[in-house]
């Protein structure tokens, strides 16, 4: 295939469910396939439920569009599952979720069917904190079980700030993200006044009354803003599009 063929985006990189067959197997051995995951989960009251694989795939998309032009390889976005490991949301409703054990196999298995089209480099960005021993189990896995070299990532890596509190869960962080990217599934009241039930014992503590005792969200999405938003999905494209590159370089 000529490099002027069959492009699906004016960016020059491919979506996986735009190819016909043929079209994946002369590209597949040269790609990097990246993978956006995330959750359908519930974002407090005012944020959509698909909030994470809807920022995992614009943070990809726009990661895409960058490293294209210098990328090395051909570049191919699967889309293959939306949903994640969320059991801890259930309660609030609004959730769709896999036990990690499931998902962990989901993963393996859709990754070693891609090696029957010639697939060997893959990179999961994962959208949800509740994924990433998940994503990176199955990448280690995948990869084990075969010839593939697997890459996992969280999208928030990406950014340049560094802040610990990141990402949160509908706080400050995601909500300045859906602010920038679909102000229109972003309810204006985002936060009571003065709220004093916002105090968690920091990511990696578990217990169904830290998510109860907080409402289901994080730290204080009234202070979410579009302008930081879009600085901080400027600053993921940038560094996601190099870190794909790298990747297409360095993943034999």
């Amino acid at each position: 295939m000529r490099s002027e063929e069959k492009k699906t985006d004016a960016s020059g990189w491919y979506r996986w469910h735009e190819l016909k067959r043929q079209e994946v197997r002369e590209l597949a051995a040269e790609a990097l396939v990246v993978i956006p995951l995330g959750a359908t989960e519930q974002h407090g009251p005012f944020m959509p439920t698909g909030t994470d694989i809807m920022m995992s795939t614009h943070a990809v998309v726009g990661a895409l569009d960058l490293a294209a032009p210098g990328s090395a390889r051909p570049l191919i976005l699967a889309q293959i599952l939306n949903i994640g490991c969320s059991a801890h949301h259930l309660p609030f409703g609004g959730t769709i979720s896999l036990p990690p054990q499931v998902m962990i196999e989901v993963l393996v298995e859709a990754a070693l069917s891609m090696t029957a089209s010639g697939v060997r480099r893959i990179v999961f960005v994962n959208g949800h904190g509740g994924n990433t021993g998940v994503c990176h189990s199955a990448a280690s896995e995948a990869a084990s079980r075969s010839e593939l070299s697997v890459a996992a990532l969280d999208y928030w890596e990406m950014t340049s700030r560094d802040d610990p509190t990141l990402p949160g869960h509908a706080g400050a962080f995601e909500t300045s993200l859906m602010l920038a990217h679909r102000p229109d599934l972003v309810a204006s009241d985002r936060e009571r006044e003065n709220r004093d039930d916002v105090a968690q014992p920091g990511r990696g503590v578990y217990g169904r009354g830290v998510w109860r005792g907080i409402d289901g969200f994080t730290d204080h999405p009234n202070l979410a803003n579009a302008e930081q938003g879009a600085a901080d999905l400027a600053d993921i494209h940038r560094n996601l599009a190099d870190r794909l590159i790298e990747l297409g370089q360095g993943m034999p």
